[in-house]
């Protein structure tokens, strides 16, 4: 009886997955490997029929090395540490293999079983020994063809080496595939992460800048008009002569008016950004320099401190901040030093760093202190408006490779200059 070459590769029959994904298997994983065993055991049937239908002279022997053979098999697909050791997997495909050795010596239909023994060399092994486990098996596969067949074909030689070269390319696909699906998966987790870290961050951007909004609107309308009813209150106390009945009414008013006004304060005291809720400006100050990677950078504090309303405290930390992130992304200084000074009638800060500079007259301003950055941060348009909407001075001096120095001067409000007390006091 002559046999004949390894059946070409059915379509249905693609390798199973890799080691890394036996965990968690997909659907097609699954099918793919559940077809694999049924080609296995396929074969394995086909070879027993063939010998009891055409009644070989050994047909008892090829029977009895087909079940041998379908047995092992399926202690090892139920066995465990096949799957989870190498070594494991590597002495039962040993142990197959000589089983498989036995029914290529009683039958020349054992050959068949080479291409589902190439999968799972490929599977159970690393790839160099899959690949060396692959050739072994071909050269197995063609000796015994050509122990049972009179006659020496190419298709004896060619049969169970292109089947092996395809075992070898379709396991090498696959994997090349699965790995890219993983790339896939994980990019994905990623970007649904930073999608919900982004709109966690918009959510508290929002929220900040809602708190800034209400404390600057309830400190430029109630806290400033209860401020301006007391001033005239007072203008009218001076007014009256004393002992006139209107007194006391204009002294309980007075009274309510500054109630009331310390409320407002209060308000905008609890929406004072988180920076500025344990402490003065002068300490935040502080502590932001204290927290910057990379420059060496030195608060100093010049003049009375005093307490400031809650605008002016946002605006000069918040141009601080913008100034100090860009001397960190683009400036490439080695010092900077912040300066908070307070003068009778106003506040300055001033941040200076010693890195590159730029030209303050470009339309498109170089790294440094005040510039703006090509990522969208704060730069000098915003840092300037944040100052003229309080009546500040906003100024910028820098020159290419002279460093940057940035300025801002707020004047404080008369009504502020009236009543306003030391920080010390507090």
């Amino acid at each position: 009886m002559t046999a004949a070459a390894p059946p070409a590769p059915p379509a249905a029959c693609a390798p199973p997955p890799a080691p890394a994904a036996a965990r968690s298997l997909t659907p097609v994983s699954k099918v793919l490997r559940l077809c694999l065993h049924a080609l296995f055991l396929g074969l394995l049937a086909l070879a027993a029929g063939r010998a009891v239908a055409d009644s070989a002279p050994r047909a008892g022997w090829v029977v009895a090395a087909c079940a041998l053979l379908g047995v092992r098999f399926a202690a090892g697909v139920r066995a465990p540490a096949v799957h989870r050791s190498q070594r494991a997997g590597a002495l039962w495909l040993a142990g197959l293999g000589a089983a498989w050795a036995g029914l290529l010596a009683v039958s020349p239909d054992g050959l068949w079983i080479a291409f589902p023994l190439y999968f799972l060399e490929l599977h159970l092994l690393r790839l160099r020994w899959g690949v060396a486990a692959v050739a072994v098996t071909a050269c197995a596969a063609i000796g015994g063809f050509l122990a049972h067949s009179s006659a020496v074909t190419p298709g004896a030689f060619l049969g169970p080496l292109l089947g092996g070269a395809v075992a070898v390319a379709t396991v090498l696909g696959y994997q090349a595939l699965y790995r890219e699906s993983e790339r896939r998966r994980e990019l994905i987790e990623e970007l649904i992460t930073t999608r919900a870290e982004l709109a966690a961050a918009e959510r508290g951007a929002g929220i900040l800048a809602e708190r800034e909004r209400l404390a600057r609107e309830i400190h430029d309308t109630l806290a400033q008009g209860l401020s301006s009813i007391q001033l005239l209150l007072r203008a009218a106390e001076r007014a009256l002569p004393e002992g006139a009945p209107a007194l006391a009414h204009i002294a309980q008013a007075r009274e309510a008016a500054q109630d009331n006004l310390a409320e407002a304060r209060r308000f905008v005291r609890a929406l004072t950004p988180p920076d500025l809720e344990h402490g003065s400006l002068a300490a935040a100050l502080e502590r932001l320099c204290a927290g910057v990677p990379g420059p060496r950078v030195r608060f100093s504090l010049s003049g009375r401190p005093r307490v400031l309303p809650t605008p002016y405290e946002v605006a000069l930390l918040r141009i601080a901040q913008s100034a100090l992130a860009n001397v960190v992304r683009h400036a490439r200084a080695g010092r900077a030093e912040i300066t908070l000074t307070f003068m009778d009638a106003s506040v300055t800060l001033d941040i200076v760093d010693d890195g590159d500079g730029f030209d303050p007259s470009s339309s498109a301003p170089g790294p440094g202190a005040g510039s703006g950055s090509a990522d969208g941060g704060f730069g000098l348009p915003a840092m300037r408006s944040r100052a003229e909407t309080l009546g500040g001075l906003f100024t910028v001096e820098s020159g290419p490779g002279q460093g940057t120095a940035v300025a801002v001067t707020l004047p404080l409000p008369l009504e502020h200059l009236e009543h306003t007390e030391p920080v010390e006091a507090l």
